[in-house]
C-alpha cells in the first residue's frame, strides 16, 4: 500500500487543465480515485475507453473530465490570436438508466463546469416535456438523459438532432443494456454518428456488456480498477436468518441498534416500501419511501429530504440502487435479497463510497436461503452472522403487531379500500403479503433458533 500511495498523482499530473483542478478542488477530489487514475491519460488521448470499477469509486469524474478538457480545447485555439471557435452545441451525451442518476450526473457536470459557462439538458421521465424542449432549443454542450426520453425528443422536438455529437457515455451499462432499454438504445445509436468518442461504465461486466463494446467502441482501453464482481473492503457486510413472519421485528432491532444512523433499507416492491415507511413512522423512526411508482417531484423530494437529514431512513426499491451518490450512507439493510445476485453489490455500493467505512447487513427468511448463497458465491465471500440477542427481539413483538396493524389501514385507506374487486397481479398479492396480520403470540420455535445460530 505505501508503494502505491508512493506513485499517486495529482489531477493536473494526469493532465486535466487548471480551470477543471479548480473544480475538482471545490468538490473535494483532492486526489484521484483509482478508476479515474487509470482512465484520464487514455480518455484525455481521446481514446475509447471502458471502465469497470466498484459503486462509489468516482466514474462519474472518470469521464466528465475528459468531456469538459475536450470541449475547452474545442472552443479555444492555442494560439490566443485566434480568439474562440464557435460554440459547440450537443457536444456530449451520457445515458444513465435511472432519472435520479441522470440528474446526480448532471449536477457533478454542472459543478465541474461551473468556471467555462457550461450549459448542461437533463432530458428524463417524469418531469414536463415542454420545459426540457426549452432547455434544448438554449443548445446545451452536454445532455444526460434516460434512453426513453431521448428517443422521444429525437422523434418529435423540431430541430433536435444529435449529428454533432463528439462524445457518447454509456453509465450504468449492463442495466442499459436490460430489455427496459434495449429498444430505445438501438434506436438511438442508429441516430448518432460513428465517428466519436465512446466511453462505457459499470460496476459490473456482463455478456451483453461485452457484445455492446464491440458493437460500439474502436480499440477501446478496458480499465479494471476492480474484480468482476466485487464490494469493497471497507464495507463490513452482514447476514440474520430469519422467520419471515418475524422479519419486521428484526428489522427495528437492527435500527434500534443504530439509532442516528443514515439507512438504506431495500425491499423488492413499490408497496414493500411505502407499508415499511409506515410502519417505521408509527414506531417513531424517520423514514420516507422512495419507488417507481412515485412521481418524479415526489421521488427527488424524497432524495433531498434524506440527503438533507430530515429523514435517517430511505426505504427503497432498486430504483435507488444504481449510480446514486448519497454522502455518509452508514448502513444498508436488505429487507428482501434480491432475486438478482448482480442488485446486491449495487445496493450495497451505497454504502463505503470514496474510502468511508459502511455496513450491509441482509435478513434472510427461510424462502430466501439460496438466494443468498447465490451472492455469496458471485461475491467469493463468505458473509458472518449479524449478532441478535432472540428474546429483546420478541420484546419488540407487540409493539410491531400494533404498528403493523395502523400501517394496514393506512395503505387500505390509500389504496381506495371501496369493496370492488381489484385485478390480481404480482403488487396485489405483494400488498397482500404485506397487509396479512402476524401472530404475536407464537415465539420462533426452538428449532428455527438453534439453526438461525449457524451457518445454512
Amino acid at each position: 500500500m505505501e508503494e502505491e500511495k508512493g506513485v499517486e498523482k495529482t489531477f493536473a499530473e494526469l493532465g486535466v487543465r487548471e480551470e477543471l483542478v479548480k473544480a475538482c478542488e471545490r468538490l473535494g477530489w483532492k486526489i484521484p480515485s483509482k478508476i479515474q487514475a487509470e482512465a484520464l491519460p487514455y480518455a484525455l488521448e481521446g481514446k475509447d475507453v471502458i471502465g469497470l470499477a466498484q459503486t462509489g469509486s468516482g466514474k462519474t469524474g472518470a469521464f466528465a473530465l475528459p468531456i469538459l478538457q475536450a470541449l475547452l480545447e474545442h472552443v479555444y485555439d492555442s494560439e490566443p490570436k485566434k480568439g474562440r471557435r464557435p460554440d459547440p452545441a450537443f457536444f456530449a451525451c451520457v445515458l444513465s438508466p435511472t432519472r435520479e442518476l441522470a440528474i446526480q450526473i448532471a449536477e457533478q457536470f454542472a459543478a465541474l463546469g461551473s468556471d467555462i459557462s457550461l450549459r448542461c439538458a437533463v432530458l428524463v421521465g417524469g418531469l414536463d416535456r415542454m420545459q426540457q424542449t426549452i432547455a434544448l432549443a438554449k443548445r446545451p454542450h452536454v445532455i444526460v438523459a434516460t434512453p426513453g426520453r431521448l428517443w422521444d425528443h429525437l422523434s418529435d422536438t423540431k430541430g433536435f438532432s444529435l449529428k454533432t455529437l463528439k462524445y457518447l457515455v454509456l453509465d450504468e451499462a449492463d442495466r442499459l443494456l436490460n430489455e427496459d432499454f434495449e429498444k430505445s438504445l438501438n434506436q438511438i445509436l442508429e441516430e448518432i454518428p460513428r465517428d466519436r468518442k465512446t466511453y462505457l461504465f459499470s460496476a459490473t461486466m456482463t455478456k451483453k456488456v461485452r457484445k455492446l463494446q464491440r458493437a460500439c467502441l474502436r480499440n477501446p482501453v478496458k480499465i479494471e480498477a476492480a474484480s468482476k464482481y466485487s464490494t469493497v473492503d471497507t464495507l463490513k457486510q452482514q447476514f440474520r436468518l430469519v422467520p419471515a413472519k418475524y422479519k419486521d421485528c428484526y428489522l427495528v432491532y437492527v435500527l434500534s441498534e443504530i439509532p442516528e444512523s443514515s439507512s438504506m433499507i431495500f425491499t423488492r416492491t413499490c408497496d414493500g416500501t411505502r407499508f415499511l415507511a409506515l410502519l417505521l413512522r408509527s414506531l417513531g423512526f424517520r423514514a420516507i419511501p422512495i419507488s417507481g411508482q412515485m412521481t418524479q417531484s415526489k421521488r427527488l423530494g424524497a432524495l433531498n429530504k434524506f440527503k438533507a437529514g430530515e429523514c435517517n431512513i430511505l426505504v427503497c426499491t432498486d430504483v435507488a440502487s444504481r449510480g446514486l451518490d448519497i454522502p455518509l450512507v452508514d448502513a444498508v439493510i436488505n429487507y428482501d435479497i434480491p432475486t438478482n445476485s448482480k442488485d446486491y453489490i449495487h445496493r450495497v455500493g451505497r454504502t463505503a463510497r470514496a474510502g468511508r467505512s459502511g455496513v450491509a447487513i441482509s435478513l434472510v427468511n427461510q424462502y430466501e436461503v439460496g438466494l443468498f448463497k447465490l451472492i455469496e458465491k458471485l461475491i467469493e465471500k463468505t458473509i458472518p452472522v449479524y449478532p441478535a440477542e432472540e428474546d429483546e427481539v420478541m420484546l419488540l413483538l407487540e409493539r410491531v403487531a400494533e404498528a403493523r396493524r395502523l400501517s394496514a389501514m393506512n395503505m387500505n385507506e390509500s389504496v381506495g379500500g371501496g369493496g370492488g374487486k381489484k385485478k390480481r397481479g404480482e403488487e396485489d398479492e405483494e400488498r397482500e403479503r404485506f397487509l396479512g396480520g402476524i401472530n404475536e403470540k407464537k415465539k420462533p420455535s426452538k428449532k428455527f433458533k438453534r439453526r438461525n445460530d449457524r451457518k445454512f
